[in-house]
């Protein structure tokens, strides 16, 4: 850029040098330009592409050469330049707009060549006059502002030069948003929305039909790398999508390159190509997507191509018919037509344009010396009375003045910005002394500051006005491609994006007009994954872009209640995650119920054992008076049995839903009810052994220490230390019902919290000892001679009593829930049942099946007998 810009100076400074034969600055050379002039008070300056092609003569460095020539005429940009005319001739009518001066214009034709646009741009600069009377080069500028340049690069090349003198230039079609940097272009302004804004409409489009799977294609030129670059992270941010490929179209038309990319678009997955280039790039690439027959594509046009006449034929409407693009917004110019019909021919040099004009639209020339032969296709002379009203051209065509429109705010905001000088109000002046300047000697850099601050509404109805960048209220039309009747494409309006003060962008679509060039007639899909349904979540594949993802489902306890959720929420802690992940829903409540099988079954097995129990009391309290229910204190049987009765008793405390006073009374009853059972089976061991010690010599005195008294006592004391040990519990770490979450994360557990492990350890251990202890003595006292020693079935039912709660433990802590309770119950069922049946089985098959062995006799002669051997 620097040196463009000193290139620039140099140019400038070769035109205009002191002579030192004079006191007057001479113009040392001319440039040859095709251009338009009209003389004024104010010089507005104009840069149009109004040729192609731009032919370079050859150098062969030994003399000055040629100037170079323009060819191929472009009438659309023709009727830029006249749109331009127009407006400042229906300024200068306007009482109300710069009243008592006449606006004048110089324009330049830059033949899309860099080179040629800054030949012009130094001519609007530095003027075309012979000479001025100063001999330091210096004077008014001789033009206070420029319209143009179309062409991007051609704006920021010369805009970068323009801002060192600060002569504001106006551009009507240069989109690229590095122009909207103030610091490079202090005095660019412009009246198309830049590509910044271009992108996030075609973003908007996407967004619109849900296209986030999108292919890219752009021009190898700063509109097209610039607005590729904007693209991508919009795609990314707005609109949360990919693009599948992004391909920069060659300059040189390269076949191999463009079949290259035919090949990325036809093999890709992406079924919406977005093209941001000039017309000139896409020709070649449409040639190939017709040779290879690449249907099924949706196309975005950027506002470079959509309405671009090349495209519209018959041959390319299978492949572009449905086309969206968006483009410069389309305005109407009244009394535009009647200026253009009325244009006529001169011979003033400077408005050659207007013959080259001339000559294309009517095939004729001014040159005498130019006709040729009939054989080589003559030419005729042009009078310059040909009627222009009978031609149908680009130039004559109103309905399409989208560029043109722009040229028409541009002047206008020029033509603002000094009427809003001209009536400065003394004192009140923008500048350092508040002063107001005569618009004789207005400066460049002067209207500047008075166009960042113009604000007015054009005839048609549109605002115009600056943002601090320069740029314009950004509108854009969107554009459909519709086939006609002929086969050839139509463009149809289909809605409109634009720039809102409550939103960055609106879009506002007739979705009903569309055209859709697909065998469905409605809308493509183009994503690289199908979303992803409820109770489901994005996992994104290894090695693709964010979009290409897989859907997996919610973990359990996790839920999505959207679609094309990226992670799951969990469920709050009562709740769990329905069947279809998409929901939350209060977790089952598990505990032991009366209602199921296995509550069922262990209060049947219960009550079974209370009522056998109970069986066995009656029979040992119908028989109490004979020898078996006598034998080893009969007192002591009947509180086993009823302790026993509490036992199975007690497994109903277990059963149902945990309350306060069941949580409470549950281990209380059961720790109580075996201390009972187990102090009972102790002395009645104790018994047996003292009985046998007594009838030894010398133990005459055992039984004094085992009377009844003191089995009592014993018993009591035993089983009050329990009681002691419970009523510690309760008044310290009482148990309480208790909603647990962690043992099943899809259920509540509903239990009853032990309070302090401690003391129910505490009270396992004791009851653990007193087993242990009777254990001991009952194995000790098993084959004592006694005709029926209880010792060996009190060893029996304490071996079952130690083995269930022995493997209770382990079970206990291995099992979920509600399970762990009925291990616990079944613990305390088959411990008990393990008493009843070893101890009390026995002595009800001698009662109930051979009463002949229930008597004295019967007991006493089993004794005999062992004594006689």
């Amino acid at each position: 850029m620097f040196l463009v810009s000193y290139l620039f100076l140099f140019t400038a400074f070769l035109l205009f040098i002191a002579s030192p034969a004079s006191d007057s600055c001479q113009l040392w050379g001319h440039f040859k330009l095709n251009g338009m002039h009209k003389d004024g008070g104010l010089i507005l300056g104009g840069l149009f592409a109004v040729h192609f092609l731009t032919v370079f003569p050859e150098l062969n460095f030994t003399s000055e050469p040629e100037q170079p020539y323009c060819e191929k005429f472009d009438m659309a940009g023709f009727q830029q330049v006249q749109t331009m005319a127009f407006a400042i001739e229906e300024i200068n009518r306007n009482p109300n707009i710069l009243p008592n001066i006449t606006l004048g214009y110089h324009l330049y034709d830059n033949c899309v060549k860099l080179a040629v646009a800054f030949r012009a741009a130094t001519a609007l600069l530095s003027g075309t006059d012979e000479s001025i009377s100063s001999s330091d080069c210096s004077g008014y500028a001789p033009v206070l502002g420029i319209v143009g340049d179309p062409g991007s690069t051609h704006s920021i090349a010369i805009s970068s030069v323009l801002g060192l003198f600060r002569v504001p230039m106006v551009s009507y079609f240069a989109t690229c948003s590095c122009l909207s940097d103030r610091h490079k272009y202090p005095s660019f302004f412009r009246t198309i929305p830049n590509d910044a804004f271009q992108v996030r409409a075609i973003v908007q489009i996407l967004k619109r039909f849900g296209w986030t799977w999108v292919g890219l294609v752009y021009s190898d030129d700063d509109y097209g790398i610039n607005a590729a670059h904007e693209f991508h992270y919009d795609v990314q941010v707005q609109l949360s999508g990919c693009v599948a490929y992004s391909e920069m179209l060659p300059r040189d038309n390269n076949r191999r390159d463009i079949r290259r990319i035919v090949d990325v678009i036809k093999t890709s997955t992406a079924r919406v190509v977005v093209a941001v280039s000039t017309g000139a790039y896409l020709v070649p690439l449409m040639d190939e997507v017709a040779l290879r027959n690449v249907t099924e594509r949706q196309w975005i046009a950027s506002e470079a191509w959509a309405t671009s006449p090349i495209f519209l034929t018959q041959r390319l409407l299978p492949y572009l018919g449905g086309t969206l693009g968006i483009a410069i917004r389309r305005g109407e110019i009244q009394g535009l037509r009647e200026f253009l019909l009325q244009l006529r021919p001169d011979s003033d040099p400077k408005n050659n344009m207007v013959r080259n004009f001339w000559e294309e639209m009517f095939g004729c020339t001014f040159d005498s010396e130019g006709t040729q032969f009939k054989a080589e296709g003559e030419r005729k002379m042009c009078t310059g009375e040909e009627d222009i009203s009978n031609t149908n051209t680009a130039y004559t065509d109103m309905s399409q003045l989208r560029a043109s429109y722009n040229v028409y705010k541009a002047v206008y905001a020029l033509a603002h910005a000094l009427h809003d000088f001209k009536s400065c109000e003394e004192g009140r002046g923008p500048f350092n002394d508040h002063g107001c300047k005569i618009i004789q000697t207005l400066q460049p850099w002067q209207v500047v500051h008075y166009l960042q601050k113009v604000n007015f509404t054009i005839g048609f109805g549109d605002h115009v006005s600056f943002d601090e960048n320069g740029n314009a209220l950004a509108i854009y039309d969107v554009m459909n491609w519709q086939p006609k009747k002929d086969g050839s494409i139509m463009v149809h309006t289909v809605g409109m994006v634009y720039e809102s003060v409550l939103a960055d962008q609106v879009l506002t679509l007739n979705e009903h007009a569309l055209f859709w060039n697909f065998e469905t007639k409605q809308a493509p899909r183009s994503v690289c994954s199908e979303g992803c349904p409820l109770g489901t979540r994005k996992a994104r594949m290894s090695g693709m872009p964010i979009c290409c993802f897989d859907c997996l489902p919610c973990a359990d306890g996790e839920i999505s209640n959207a679609t094309d959720s990226i992670k799951c929420t969990e469920c709050p802690e009562e709740f769990w995650s329905s069947p279809e992940k998409d929901r939350c829903v209060p977790k089952e409540v598990e505990f032991l119920s009366y209602e199921e099988p296995l509550g069922i079954s262990l209060t049947t097995a219960s009550l079974f054992g209370s009522a056998f129990c109970a069986g066995v009391l009656g029979v040992f309290a119908y028989h109490r008076h004979t020898p078996v229910v006598r034998a080893n204190n009969s007192e002591l049987s009947f509180l086993l049995l009823l302790s026993l009765k509490l036992c199975f008793m007690c497994a109903l405390l277990f059963i149902g839903k945990p309350q306060l006073w069941t949580c409470q009374l549950r281990h209380v009853v059961f720790g109580i009810s075996f201390v009972l059972s187990v102090s009972s089976i102790l002395v009645k061991t104790m018994v047996v052994v003292a009985a046998f010690h007594s009838s030894q010599p010398g133990g005459q005195s055992a039984m004094k220490w085992f009377g009844v008294a003191q089995q009592r006592g014993t018993v009591l004391v035993l089983t009050a230390l329990q009681v002691a040990i419970c009523t510690v519990w309760l008044s310290t770490a009482s148990p309480t019902p208790h909603k647990n979450t962690h043992y099943i994360s899809s259920k509540i557990v509903y239990e009853c919290a032990v309070g302090s492990v401690l003391w129910f350890a505490t009270l396992l251990c004791y009851i653990g000892l007193l087993a242990a202890v009777s254990f001991l003595l009952a194995f000790l006292a098993r084959n004592l001679p006694d005709n029926f020693n209880e010792a060996k079935y009190i060893t029996f039912s304490m071996l079952i009593f130690c083995a269930v709660w022995i493997t209770f433990v382990p079970a206990y802590i291995s099992s979920p829930g509600k399970y762990a309770v009925a291990v616990e119950v079944f613990a305390i069922l088959a411990s008990s049942f393990g008493l009843l049946v070893a101890i009390f089985a026995p002595k009800c098959y001698i009662i109930l099946l051979h009463p002949e062995r229930n008597t004295k006799k019967a007991v006493m002669s089993r004794v005999t007998k062992k004594k006689k051997l």
